[in-house]
């Protein structure tokens, strides 16, 4: 299995690349996470007796790799819960999606609920009881082999969001079989990626840009392109 790399690094924040398969949090397969490790790592780096505050200011599902901020102080992990919450940061994915769109870019709008004890989502093209508003846009960047390779900007963070809207506009994700996708991949990974975050840095105030690129041969020579 690959290890997360340490993409991002001061006083306030620690931004991880998750391997896809890695837990950002707890939950009742007892295995390790991704904050176990972001902690050890503080631990051992800064030679930190006692406890080490280190929190995950997001998350993304365990088949899926990417960027994930960390952080460090009680101030930074305020201010980035804020900052997501204003949505004034921007996050974007790759995706790799069975088929191709009807529309090379679009903006989806769905209202999603979730069955907690099944881990799913559901969707409704408008509103129902306590389902919550989802909006995401993307554009298909290429094709290759009867799937598609789109860059995907959700605007909202609701569970299983991109996965199940991805469904919904006939184009799940590759390997997503919880979401539509005919076949699992080997590692029980999908083909969504959390490959950039820009924002505000919460504390310096400065511009933030983070990337991290999967590793897709089939689509590779598009990806590296990217910025």
């Amino acid at each position: 299995m690959n290890h997360p790399k340490i993409k991002h690094e001061d006083n306030h924040l620690l931004i991880v690349e998750k391997p896809s398969g890695w837990l950002v949090q707890g939950d009742e397969t007892g295995d390790g996470t991704l904050t176990g490790w972001a902690t050890e790592y503080i631990r051992k780096k800064y030679n930190k007796p006692g406890n080490v505050f280190c929190q995950p200011c997001h998350r993304l599902d365990r088949p899926v790799g990417g960027l994930v901020i960390f952080a460090r102080t009680s101030k930074g992990l305020e201010r980035m819960n804020k900052i997501f919450r204003e949505r004034t940061i921007s996050k974007t994915y790759l995706a790799i999606v069975e088929g191709v769109p009807e529309r090379p870019e679009n903006t989806l709008k769905h209202w999603l609920d979730k069955d907690f004890q099944k881990n799913k989502a559901h969707a409704h093209n408008k509103p129902k009881g306590n389902a919550k508003e989802a909006i995401l846009s993307y554009r298909m960047i290429a094709t290759h082999s009867r799937c598609s390779l789109l860059e995907i900007k959700p605007v909202t963070g609701r569970p299983h969001q991109i996965r199940i809207q991805m469904r919904e506009n006939k184009t799940s994700i590759r390997g997503d079989l919880k979401y539509g996708f005919s076949k699992a991949k080997q590692d029980k990974s999908i083909d969504l990626y959390a490959y950039k975050l820009e924002f505000e840095h919460p504390v310096k105030k400065e511009p933030i840009k983070i990337i991290s690129k999967p590793n897709w041969p089939d689509f590779q020579a598009f990806i590296d392109e990217l910025d």
